[in-house]
């Protein structure tokens, strides 16, 4: 069994008609495209009448109009705490490489539209205010397209399904028989802040005490210490877990009722980079790149691993 590593926090506008050029992202416009006229709002029907043109152009088509947070760059940010999703494999020599099949998608559809990856590292709360404050491009962190999410943020294709747990000790899965049992005052149940499976707690387990962590490894720790008496924990995270602690017990499967897909998340008012990134997932998930991204991911994380940020050495801490 692996030592639990301890983790420390690191780190359009539219014109007035539909006839206009295509925008430029984030705001922007291309020095062809007309200022709108002044106090003209374009319409709902005219947003997605340029909306749905870029959504039908092709990659070559779409490469020219992509404006990110850096020029050349697809600055993308992640939480390394969510194996395999995304977590740092660590070599025979103890340096950390950042792993995952979210961080092979990234690199994926930078690739697949022309862009150099640019990847920030911050703790999952962190994430969601990036996208937010549109700080970074896009955000691949094992995100459900929540539709509480929408309004800070884009959602692409999916690229993968989104399966919950309840996790807990073997020692005490009997009281456990069903997500019901989980409701009781005298629980303490753990979830992810700002996460989906924190929302999870919030519906099937209200009147738990509900304790939010900033990490997943924190929540294993808690659980493994017996300070608290179960989580909500994504499926394959938890069932990585399982496997180095084999006091867990991944014991119920939940159902999420407002999303079951991953996505990517992506700046909001950047339709072509959502385009652009849309066809970039398609095609890792029709080719067969998304399974091959897994089963990698899969296999690193069998090996030696950390999970968490590191320090401003690139060091873990």
């Amino acid at each position: 069994m692996k030592q639990l590593p301890v983790k420390k926090l690191l780190a359009l506008g539219l014109g007035a008609a539909v006839s206009l050029s295509l925008l430029a992202s984030c705001g922007g416009r291309s020095a062809e495209t007309p200022a709108p006229e002044s106090g003209v709002t374009p319409s709902a029907a005219q947003t997605a009448a340029v909306e749905k043109e870029y959504s039908e152009m092709t990659i070559e088509e779409l490469k020219p109009l992509l404006q990110t947070v850096t020029p050349g760059k697809l600055t993308m940010v992640t939480s390394p705490d969510f194996a395999p999703s995304e977590f740092y494999a660590i070599d025979e020599a103890g340096n950390p490489t950042l792993a995952g099949h979210d961080i092979a998608l990234g690199y994926f559809i930078a690739d697949y539209i022309g862009l150099e990856l640019e990847i920030v590292p911050i703790d999952f709360n962190g994430v969601l205010m990036e996208l937010q404050t549109k700080s970074a491009d896009m955000a691949i962190a094992g995100l459900a397209n929540d539709p509480k999410r929408e309004s800070i943020m884009d959602f692409s294709a999916p690229y993968s399904g989104d399966a919950q747990s309840f996790v807990c000790l073997q020692s005490n899965k009997d009281q456990f028989p069903d997500i019901e049992s989980t409701n009781k005052a005298e629980y303490d149940i753990g979830a992810q802040l700002g996460s989906i499976q924190l929302q999870l707690a919030e519906i099937y387990s209200a009147d738990s005490n509900i304790v939010q962590l900033a990490k997943v490894t924190d929540i294993v720790a808690e659980l493994v210490s017996g300070k608290l008496d179960g989580a909500y924990i994504s499926t394959t995270t938890a069932e990585n877990y399982a496997k180095q602690y084999p006091e867990l017990c991944v014991i119920l499967d939940v159902k999420n009722p407002t999303s079951d897909s991953t996505c990517v998340g992506v700046v909001k008012d950047n339709p072509a980079l959502l385009a652009a990134i849309d066809l970039a997932v398609t095609e890792a998930v029709e080719s067969g790149k998304m399974e091959e991204f897994k089963a990698e991911a899969k296999a690193l994380a069998e090996g030696t691993t950390y999970e968490g940020l590191l320090d401003e050495n690139g060091k873990i801490q």
